[in-house]
C-alpha cells in the first residue's frame, strides 16, 4: 500500500485583493460623503478631490494614504454660500427710501425752477409726498371748459414737462383727471368721470411723443369730482379742483 507523504507546508493564502478592495471602498465612501455633503463646492476644494480620484484610479498614491477629504472641508465652501444667501439684502428700508426722496426732491427743484422761469405759478405746482411728487396743472392750462382736447398753445407745456420726466432708471407715472362738482351732460360726456378720464388720456398722449418715454411705464386715472383738493362751495375752490396731477412714483 503507498503512502502518501504528509505535507508539512501550509499553503499560502493570498491576500492581496484587500488592497485594491479596500481603496474601492474607500473611494465609494467618499463619494456619498461628496454627495450627502454639497450641491456646489468651492472650485479649488472640488480640485483637489478630482485630482485625488485621478491619481488613485492611475496607480499612484493610494487612496488610503492620500491627504482626506473631511465633511467639514467640503461642505465650507457651501456654508460659504448659504452664508452669502441668507444674509439678509437691501430692503426698501429708512436709507433707501431717503435716497429715492432725495432724487425726487432734486427733481422737484428742477420743476419749480422751470415753473418760475416761465412765470406759471397760478397754472402748476408741485408737492413732495409719501406717495411720491405730484405736478398738478390746473385745467385752465390745458383745456377750454367742458372740453377734453388740449389747448394748442398748451402743447407746447406738455412737450415741456415730457422732458422733465426722463429718468434714469425709469420711474412709473401716473396721470390723473379731476373735475368740480358742477354736472356736465353733453354730446361729448355723459359725467365729469368721463370727461376728466378723457382729459388724463388726450394729456399723456403729448407726454407720449416723447421718445425717451416708454408707455409700460404709465397709467391713466379719471377720478371725475371725488377727490377735490378744496371746496366746491366757491368759485376759487372749483378751479383748484378742475385738474391734472402727474404723479411721480418712486423706485421702492
Amino acid at each position: 500500500m503507498r503512502r502518501y507523504k504528509k505535507r508539512t507546508d501550509e499553503e499560502h493564502i493570498n491576500e492581496t485583493w484587500l488592497i485594491p478592495y479596500a481603496d474601492m471602498l474607500t473611494l465609494l465612501l467618499a463619494l456619498f460623503i461628496i454627495l450627502y455633503a454639497s450641491s456646489t463646492l468651492d472650485a479649488q476644494k472640488l480640485e483637489r478631490i478630482i485630482q485625488t480620484f485621478t491619481t488613485a484610479f492611475q496607480g499612484g498614491q493610494p487612496v488610503l494614504q492620500s491627504p482626506a477629504v473631511t465633511p467639514d472641508e467640503i461642505t465650507e465652501g457651501t456654508n460659504d454660500e448659504q452664508d452669502e444667501e441668507e444674509s439678509p439684502q437691501e430692503e426698501p428700508g429708512s436709507g433707501f427710501r431717503e435716497r429715492e426722496m432725495e432724487e425726487l426732491r432734486r427733481l422737484q427743484e428742477r420743476i419749480n425752477t422751470y415753473i418760475k422761469q416761465r412765470n406759471l405759478q397760478l397754472s402748476l405746482k408741485t408737492e413732495l409726498t409719501e406717495a411720491g411728487l405730484i405736478i398738478t396743472i390746473l385745467d385752465h392750462a390745458l383745456f377750454d371748459s367742458g372740453s377734453a382736447v388740449v389747448k394748442p398753445d398748451a402743447v407746447k407745456l406738455a412737450r415741456e414737462i415730457s422732458n422733465l420726466l426722463v429718468s434714469d432708471p425709469p420711474r412709473h407715472i401716473e396721470i390723473s383727471g379731476h373735475t368740480d362738482n358742477v354736472p356736465i351732460h353733453n354730446s361729448h360726456f355723459r359725467s365729469n368721470w368721463d370727461l376728466s378720464a378723457m382729459r388724463a388720456i388726450n394729456f399723456l398722449k403729448i407726454i407720449l411723443e416723447n421718445e425717451n418715454l416708454s408707455p409700460e411705464y404709465f397709467s391713466v386715472r379719471g377720478y371725475g369730482e371725488y377727490k377735490p383738493v378744496a371746496t366746491n362751495d366757491t368759485a376759487e375752490g372749483r378751479q383748484q379742483n378742475r385738474r391734472v396731477e402727474v404723479l411721480i412714483l418712486p423706485n421702492y
